[in-house]
């Protein structure tokens, strides 16, 4: 359509938006999770199955009981499941990963203190070609000298980078700080301790942990009958030994209560931890106190944000968390600071819990954050692959299997009276730990 110079222009105008109104919403009361079936495989590894049919592909993850603590020698957990892909039966490790790449499938190798998995993405059409290779790994691994060194090399190289870092240096010192160097929750990589592991170590370990023990298998995304039978014919057929895994039978070493101060001359900012050990999610406490280190550090309207940050000017972040392993949890603050307000920022630190402790929370704050937690919650529950990560933790930690389906009505049930009495409890000064890389 042509316009003509003078022409009048009519616009029609629906449904003004009116900018000095806050968009309405809805504050969510619960949420609806596709359930979890578990069945048992011809060897009674349980098999646990997210089927969700967005799309035509799936992941495939075997879950071990094989973390840092069921080790014998530090660090072999790591090396062995790393190990897995360099080499197996009669592929080397390029033809490893040739072989997924043709299939434009993914492999994941991962290790922690408690578990260790080997997770497999792909479309669901290739799984009959891609479990073969799965069970290779599993069972045929060569653990060959050279890849070993090569992997030694690269995982020293990424520490000394790593160690060059506040951050990281911070991280490490807090946990050792809270379990101890030789707890496998306060145990990290040492160049020294790497260098002096051997090839047997690794392989004691894959035969000792990975090869005979029985695993959780749980598959997320386009899985049918089909799958399934593809799986009993691959995993399910494995010889698997249903015995007690002995692991870490030793105490948390005592508590180091003096701060940690680990100087660097050449650094212009520190790095500061401040927490304590806490419990793990199974704790009557968890939802209360998960509650209370929201309001506190736990997103980016959180008080600790407002003050140090916002109104400071100290720090572009600051945050609280509550990691949690299956035995343990603990709760830690973490910031970077320029050195000169390293101890005016422990000191606002201090001042926020205080408050926390002697004024209660506004009802208008805690349902800001109550919202914003269930909000983040069903945000993260968006694919299939989400909402296997949720179950895994459930299912592997022995928690109740209403977790999840309760998890916003437990958090709405938290009180302002209870966020006092959980700063109270938790977070009294004397039993909060501190560490300092960097300087004052």
């Amino acid at each position: 359509m042509a316009f003509r110079i003078g022409m009048p222009f009519y616009f029609i105008q629906t449904n003004m938006l009116d900018r000095t109104q806050s968009p309405a919403f809805q504050a969510i009361q619960e949420v609806r999770i596709p359930v979890v079936q578990t069945k048992t495989l011809d060897n009674n590894l349980p098999l646990h199955l997210i089927a969700v049919d967005q799309q035509p592909v799936l992941r495939l993850e075997c879950v071990f009981n094989g973390g840092a603590w069921y080790e014998e020698t530090p660090n072999s957990a790591f090396f062995a499941i790393k190990m897995l892909a360099e080499g197996a039966g009669n592929r080397t490790s390029a033809q490893i990963s040739e072989y997924f790449d043709r299939y434009g499938a993914f492999l994941e190798l991962n290790s922690g203190p408690d578990r260790a998995s080997v997770v497999i993405y792909c479309l669901t059409k290739f799984l009959p070609d891609v479990l073969p290779l799965l069970r290779e790994l599993l069972t045929e691994p060569l653990f060959p000298e050279k890849e070993l060194d090569d992997l030694r090399n690269i995982t020293l190289q990424n520490l000394r980078v790593n160690y060059e870092k506040n951050a990281y240096r911070a991280g490490i010192l807090f946990r050792e700080k809270l379990y101890g160097l030789n707890h496998p929750y306060g145990r990290t990589q040492r160049p020294e301790l790497i260098e002096q592991l051997t090839r047997q170590d690794v392989v004691d370990f894959y035969q000792r942990v990975i090869r005979q023990q029985p695993f959780h298998v749980v598959v997320a995304g386009q899985v049918g009958e089909n799958e399934i039978l593809l799986i009993n014919r691959e995993l399910g057929q494995l010889p698997i030994m249903h015995s007690e895994l002995p692991g870490f039978t030793g105490d948390v070493e005592p508590e180091r209560a003096a701060p940690t101060l680990l100087e660097k001359a050449d650094s212009i900012q520190s790095s500061i931890r401040v927490g304590r050990r806490l419990f793990t999610r199974s704790h009557p406490d968890f939802f209360k106190m998960l509650v209370t280190n929201e309001v506190l550090g736990g997103y980016f309207g959180s008080r600790l944000m407002k003050n140090i940050r916002e109104e400071k000017g100290f720090t572009y972040g600051i945050s609280s968390n509550m990691p949690a392993f299956r035995r343990d949890g603990y709760f830690i603050i973490g910031t970077d600071v320029n050195k000169e307000n390293t101890q005016q920022t422990l000191d606002e630190i201090r001042k926020e819990i205080q408050i926390l402790q002697t004024i209660p929370v506004s009802e208008n704050e805690l349902t800001t954050v109550k919202n914003y937690m269930a909000g983040e919650f069903v945000g993260s529950l968006n694919t299939p692959f989400e909402i296997a990560d949720r179950y895994k933790g459930i299912l592997l930690d022995g928690l109740s299997t209403d977790f999840l389906t309760t998890y916003i009505t437990n958090v709405r049930a938290v009180t302002p009276d209870d966020i006092m009495a959980m700063a109270t409890a938790y977070l009294a000064e004397e039993n909060l730990r501190e560490v300092i890389v960097g300087g004052k």
